[in-house]
């Protein structure tokens, strides 16, 4: 049947790939008909193309013609200008050499009288500096002489104290190192008795206790101030002491509930007392014959010092204690006796009864065994410093004394030679000065009489050039008429080939365009014949394939069809063996289940006996767990009691009440001294270094406080005297303008009144100002009233009046003088000269009075389009500024 199925596929499959063949066959037919179409539209265009381009060519050539011309034109015009810039500027320069030829004649004259009675002066003159020149000389030799005496004993004086402040110098740098650790020796054993008075490193409650020790004579002190021991047992000794050294001794149990009453009267805590009538020792170590262990040192009550009335509290307190090298001898004797026994070696290892261990890295700032053996220590060796400190200071006050004395006369020394140096240099000075003034004198009388020659060289000079510069100025007018002549007849031909260009620009543009579009047209039948032979090859590809799949079926069928017949042959010839098959099959099959049913039994059996396993290791992993549980919280309770109460369980077992059955009371009663403890309020241990940190801090920010308010107060007392000092100054200055600017208003207008106000009411620093001019043959008025010349000449009147009272070096007036007629302009120049005694002006004008009055002119000109380029022209030399 699946073979059957298979064939009428491939029939199918036969006729879908007939049916394909003939529609991509017709495909193929159309496609060839559209390129043949698009072919002979391409070689149209491509005609077309050929004869627009060739159009586009001479367009453009000819546009291109008609822009080189006018760019011809163009440049000729530019040049033209240029030409007459140039001309114009050395016309103006030609014109001011004129007048200056003129203005030079005149000074020529006057300055030729001068100079001739200028010799005279400074020939007399030279001579008398000569003769004040051989005076200053010989007194100059006289005090020289007597300034180098002084300047030897100086020199031996100086290398005298040299010495002295070497041999100072090392003196003094024993000194401070002698001094800087006696100071630093004394500061901490001063530090070391404040904190032992003090009692630092103790409780609060403590402290308040030894406060009152005073008031109680039946307070010995601390455990920590009666045991004395060797510092190479101090932290051993200091570890088995563990809190019991900060225990208060007291002389009986009186004098310990009267202070246990003071500290729950003021609410300062918990302290332990031990009187001493209570104290009859411990009855030392139960195992005496581990005294004799290797590594054992001894009891720790032996190697302590203490007076013979604390030889009972010393056996109480370290009296169970035995002391160790190690801790490897500690641990071996403990194994030994059972763990029974205290131990604590010299590095501050802990050994308890019952076998727990206390060790690490020994930290304990507060080392209240070794403060009595360092106080000692500190006050010998500060007193061994404070005695070489003394001797090196004896030194340095006798090497001073004697330096002072030298010091001494090198000072009167140099008080005379100071006095003499005053003399030298004024005779030195005096030298110089008539030397200078004789060469000045000299130069002076050169210098004149070369100017008188160089008078006379320009006077000529100038005669001569005056006739060729007049020729210079009607040449230069003649060729500037020229030149513009030939400006407008190029400006003529310009237009008219902007017209021409114009055209061209327009006829250009159209052949463009439709070049353009050709273009476009072209590219598109292109990609259209591209676009049709790759559909066209994709076709004949699918063809070539089609053909190949159709006769590829053809054998598909025929193939099958003689499977069918062989496989119906092999059925008919198998019916017997599938009989015999079958019945062999089912004897299998009951056999495979019987023994399906017997594995199933045992498997069930398999699968109870692992739970029960499984049970019974999750109940023996719950026992040893519970059981290290037990054992780490009864190791727990254990060391509690022992670092709280100091009993090992075996001594607890004997103090147990069997009273005590009722676990609630017990906690209740537990939760309420808890509270009762509670009630007695934390215990701040750094409360001293707080108000100390607090205190310092207050004090700083106080001091910076008061500096603020000091320097506020400072900086307005400053402000008022600076404001009065402003006002003052203001209303003085405001009067030298005023006044100023009616002399220089009177000077500029040719008469009138000019004046300055300020507002009424008002502070005069912020008061406005107002200007009142009167020009002359006018009535008195406020500025504001005045035309445009009047009100610039004004505001000019006031620029000049303020230069006049503090002249500045240097001043740039750009364009004050615009809104001036040119009487005015005249007046303002006129001036302008008249205040360049001080002051250096550049004036930017267009002003022709104002560039009349200047020493030098300087012009801006654009030669060629985008460069600028400067003009100058000297109207003044330097000379007629003399």
């Amino acid at each position: 049947n699946v073979l059957r199925e298979q064939i009428n596929t491939a029939r199918m499959n036969d006729e879908h790939y007939d049916n394909r063949l003939n529609t991509v066959q017709s495909e193929i037919n159309m496609r060839k008909e559209q390129k043949a179409s698009f072919e002979e539209e391409k070689k149209n265009l491509s005609e077309k193309l050929r004869e627009a381009s060739q159009a586009d060519t001479v367009v453009k050539k000819r546009l291109i013609d008609v822009q080189t011309q006018i760019a011809e034109h163009t440049e000729e015009i530019e040049q033209r200008k240029q030409e007459i810039m140039d001309l114009l500027g050395n016309r103006a320069s030609t014109k001011a050499k004129i007048q200056h030829f003129d203005t030079t004649r005149d000074q020529i004259s006057t300055r030729k009288s001068v100079l001739a009675r200028n010799i005279l002066e400074v020939s007399a003159k030279a001579k008398e500096q000569e003769e004040q020149l051989h005076e200053h000389e010989e007194r100059l030799s006289e005090i020289q002489d007597k300034i180098r005496l002084y300047n030897m004993q100086i020199t031996e004086n100086e290398q005298k104290i040299q010495k002295l402040q070497e041999e100072l110098n090392v003196r003094q740098e024993k000194l401070n190192v002698g001094r800087t650790a006696y100071h630093r020796e004394a500061s901490r054993l001063e530090s070391l008795k404040n904190i032992t008075e003090r009692y630092d490193g103790y409780g609060n409650s403590i402290r308040k206790v030894m406060a009152n020790k005073d008031k109680n004579p039946g307070l010995i002190g601390v455990v920590a101030d009666i045991i004395k021991v060797d510092k190479e047992y101090e932290i051993a000794i200091e570890t088995a002491l563990g809190g019991s050294i900060q225990n208060i001794v007291t002389d009986n149990e009186d004098t310990a509930k009267k202070m246990i009453s003071f500290l729950k009267t003021n609410k300062f805590g918990r302290a332990t007392f031990l009187p001493l009538t209570s104290m009859r020792g411990g009855g030392g170590i139960r195992n005496e014959e581990a005294l004799k262990e290797p590594g054992v040192i001894g009891t720790a009550d032996k190697l302590v010092h203490v007076e013979a009335r604390f030889t009972g509290l010393a056996e109480q307190l370290l009296g169970r204690t035995l002391v160790v090298r190690t801790i490897d001898d500690g641990i071996l004797i403990a194994r030994k006796y059972k763990q029974s026994i205290r131990l604590v070696t010299l590095e501050g290892e802990l050994i308890n009864p019952g076998g727990s261990m206390t060790g690490g890295a020994f930290k304990n700032s507060s080392n209240l065994l070794s403060r009595r053996r360092e106080i000692e220590e500190f006050e010998k060796t500060v007193a061994m410093l404070k005695k070489d400190m003394d001797a090196a200071e004896a030194d340095v006050s006798r090497i001073k004394s004697e330096r002072a004395g030298c010091y001494n006369m090198v000072d009167d020394i140099r008080q005379e030679l100071r006095k003499a140096s005053v003399i030298e240099n004024t005779a030195k000075m005096n030298a110089e000065q008539t030397k200078t003034r004789m060469e000045e004198a000299k130069q002076s009388c050169a210098g004149y009489v070369a100017e008188q020659g160089k008078l006379e060289r320009e006077l000529g000079e100038i005669i001569e050039n005056e006739e060729s510069i007049r020729m210079e100025l009607e040449v230069s007018e003649n060729l500037e008429k020229e030149l513009n002549l030939r400006i407008e007849e190029l400006h003529a031909l310009l237009e008219k080939e902007r017209d021409t260009e114009s055209e061209q620009l327009k006829i250009s543009e159209e052949s463009h365009l439709s070049l353009a579009g050709m273009e476009q047209q072209n590219l598109f039948v292109s990609e259209n014949i591209s676009r049709i032979e790759e559909e066209i090859v994709k076709f004949q590809a699918e063809l070539e394939e089609l053909d190949k799949n159709k006769d590829h079926a053809s054998d598909e069928i025929k193939e099958k069809e003689d499977k069918i017949k062989e496989l119906r042959g092999t059925i008919d010839n198998s019916r017997e063996l599938f009989d015999e098959i079958e019945k062999e099959i089912t004897e299998q099959t009951e056999g495979r289940d019987a023994l399906n049913r017997k594995h199933k039994q045992f498997l069930q059996m398999r699968e109870d006996l692992s739970k029960h396993i499984s049970a019974l290791d999750k109940e023996c992993f719950r026992l040893d767990s519970q059981k290290q549980s037990y054992e780490a919280a009864s190791e727990k309770q254990m060391n509690y009691m022992w670092e709280e109460y100091e009993i090992t369980y075996n001594h607890a077992m004997k103090l147990r009440d069997e009273n005590l059955t009722d676990l609630a009371y017990m906690k209740r009663q537990i939760q309420e001294l808890k509270n009762e403890i509670r009630k007695l309020g934390t215990v701040n241990v750094n409360a001293i270094e707080d108000f100390k940190n607090i205190s310092e801090r207050y004090a700083f920010l106080k001091n910076q406080h008061d500096d603020l308010v000091e320097a506020e107060q400072t900086l307005m007392q400053i402000i008022d005297e600076l404001d009065a000092a402003m006002r003052k100054q203001f209303a003085e200055q405001f009067l030298k303008i005023k006044e100023e600017f009616n002399t220089v208003f009177r000077q500029l207008f040719g008469g009138g009144k000019g004046t300055l106000e300020l507002m009424e009411d008002e502070d005069i620093l912020e008061a406005g100002i107002r200007i009142i001019a009167q020009p002359p043959g006018k009535k008195l008025q406020n500025m504001m009233q005045l035309s445009g010349g009047e009100k610039a000449l004004t505001a000019i009147s006031l620029l000049f009046a303020i230069q006049n009272l503090k002249p500045s070096p240097f001043c740039l007036l750009d364009e004050i003088e615009a809104a001036l007629d040119d009487n005015n302009v005249t007046r303002f120049a006129q001036y302008l000269h008249k205040l360049t005694k001080n002051t250096q002006f550049i004036v930017i004008t267009h002003r022709r009075g104002t560039m009349t009055a200047a020493d030098r002119l300087y012009g801006i000109t654009m030669q060629e389009k985008g460069v600028s380029t400067l003009v100058s022209v000297d109207l003044l030399e330097d000379k007629l500024d003399r």
